[in-house]
């Protein structure tokens, strides 16, 4: 196996006739699930020059400045937040730590052997030890992806896991593209983290899919904004009867369904992240637009310590546990096949 450029990045990919899945070295980011009859990739490719994590310094102000800037040098795709799932505190910043942890902005050992993508890395200062199998077998459409992760230290320790798969152009499109899932109880989050840009009426509860909004009236959340500026994140609760929960998301456009598919026993939350050209700082520019879809153990993107307050939302926990010395490994899948007409449920 050889590693090859994929947006100035050392990477390696996983195909098979149909699809093409691109993993970055540095990072271990999903970066590309692409099909090949038409070339789309539905992950988000930021709008600026990417770059290998390893090689940021914080004087490349390009990337902003602050504890996002490693992360948004290199960022692709479905990018893996563990053990943190949002900002650092001020303490940890200052020590280096990084939002969404460590794990984005290391380096990763990938091998490929036949149908399969193995993926490691030593998060030194988490003390956690990451693998990942991603397979992809001939005449198939479908990635079956399995992770585990081991507690190299003597404690049991809580830990933020979630999958940060993000959609990107041309795959997403304002006011076309459509996202379904098995949603449950709902949260808009509960402070304006976008300028005075976010419709959603900031902390309010609701069922899955119609969110309500500061000016009156709710909006449906399945399909995507037709407006020019908006940012927004929800987060919500899979449903609590199903062992294995969801989402999809169609193109009109290009015809193409992806679907993600976990145990809810594993992740029972979707955060659903908005940028609609609303953040103009470096490296956003007011040209970003991408819609998150965030499956894991936490509802929302916050610090350690204010996950481990929050405790439990809904009847459901906010995060989970990894005891001392011990693995946990979480399966799930996705695929990318075409689809000419899709129907929302009522």
């Amino acid at each position: 196996m050889s590693a090859f450029s994929y947006r100035g990045r050392r990477a390696v990919a996983l195909e098979n006739e149909y699809l093409r899945v691109v993993v970055t070295c540095d990072g271990g980011h999903v970066a590309a699930i692409v099909d090949k009859a038409t070339g789309i990739n539905p992950l988000w490719s930021p709008p600026w020059p990417t770059r290998e994590p390893s090689t940021w310094t914080p004087d490349m102000l390009e990337y902003g400045s602050d504890a996002e800037s490693q992360l948004l040098a290199g960022i692709l795709g479905h990018n893996l937040c563990l053990d943190t799932f949002g900002e650092p505190s001020a303490e940890e910043a200052a020590a280096g730590l990084r939002v969404h942890g460590e794990t984005g902005v290391i380096s990763h050992e990938l091998r490929e052997q036949g149908e399969e993508l193995f993926q490691g890395a030593l998060l030194r200062h988490a003390q956690l030890r990451f693998e990942r199998r991603l397979r992809l077998a001939a005449g198939s459409r479908r990635i079956e992806v399995e992770e585990t992760v081991e507690n190299l230290s003597i404690q049991d320790r809580p830990i933020a896991w979630t999958e940060h798969v993000t959609l990107g152009p041309p795959f997403l499109e304002r006011g076309r593209t459509i996202t379904e899932a098995t949603a449950t109880r709902s949260k808009v989050v509960e402070s304006d983290f976008t300028g005075g840009y976010c419709r959603h009426k900031i902390s309010a509860e609701f069922d899955w899919p119609h969110v309500p909004l500061e000016a009156g009236g709710t909006e449906d959340l399945r399909v995507f904004t037709p407006l020019e500026v908006s940012g927004s994140f929800t987060t919500h609760l899979m449903d609590p009867r199903m062992e294995t929960v969801g989402f999809q998301a169609w193109s009109p456009s290009h015809q193409l369904l992806l679907t993600y598919e976990w145990k809810r026993a594993d992740f029972p939350w979707l955060g659903m992240w908005e940028e609609n050209h609303c953040r103009t700082a470096e490296p956003w520019g007011g040209k970003t637009l991408t819609r998150g879809l965030e499956f894991g153990a936490s509802p929302f993107a916050e610090t350690r310590r204010s996950m481990i307050d929050r405790g439990s939302m809904f009847g459901a926990p906010c995060y989970r546990w990894i005891p001392a010395r011990s693995q946990v490994s979480v399966v799930y899948s996705a695929s990318l096949e075409p689809c000419r007409e899709y129907k929302l449920r009522p």
